[in-house]
């Protein structure tokens, strides 16, 4: 491969397919958590960025090295982000039927819930290495930092998003985000 208009291109688009998961899951955070800081949304944000570009590199790294193994794992990514998603859903959905008032401190975003909901958004990620396996280290490295950079753009515009409409509608706001999670969750494992 070599170094083009088209490979920029690619690699935004690439960039855009793969945030769509991370996008609603960040509306749903911004949903759930309405009075959310920048510095956390910008945290938030990059740490679904970090997956969103680790993921491909694992993927390149496993096509070039033990992509036997890899085969026989990819059958198993979608349940992975099923099972994580729904936990993580099914969690925000509990705990918003039982708050009434819209106000639990609980409801906020922890670093182990935002772990668990960027591996689950990236997991596909991991099968891109298979797309950009012709790249060079360098060319994929480059790729997965346009990955990043435009997942974490999309983020943090669907926290902001989330935010606005979180704060009109808190006391819905977190059955709503968990169902979001719920849906992404079905969508990744039947697709």
């Amino acid at each position: 491969m070599e170094w083009n208009l088209l490979f920029f291109f690619n690699s935004i688009l690439l960039g855009v397919g793969l945030a769509m998961d991370a996008f609603s899951v960040s509306l749903a955070n911004g949903l759930n958590e309405p009075r959310m800081r920048k510095k956390k949304m910008c945290g938030i944000a990059g740490v679904f960025a970090l997956f969103q570009a680790i993921m491909p590199m694992i993927g390149w790294i496993c096509v070039h090295t033990i992509v036997q193994y890899f085969k026989a794992f990819e059958k198993c990514i979608p349940w992975i982000a099923l099972i994580l998603l729904l936990f993580i859903g099914g969690k925000m959905l509990i705990e918003g039927i039982e708050n009434k008032d819209g106000e639990n401190e609980n409801a906020k975003v922890g670093v182990a819930a935002l772990l668990v909901q960027g591996v689950a958004t990236s997991i596909d990620a991991l099968s891109v290495g298979f797309t950009i396996a012709a790249y060079g280290f360098l060319m994929a490295v480059v790729c997965a930092l346009i990955i990043a950079a435009v997942t974490f753009v999309i983020c943090m515009a669907g926290l902001i998003i989330g935010k606005k409409f979180g704060t009109k509608f808190a006391n819905k706001a977190a059955i709503f985000g968990g169902i979001i999670l719920i849906i992404i969750g079905i969508e990744i494992f039947i697709s």
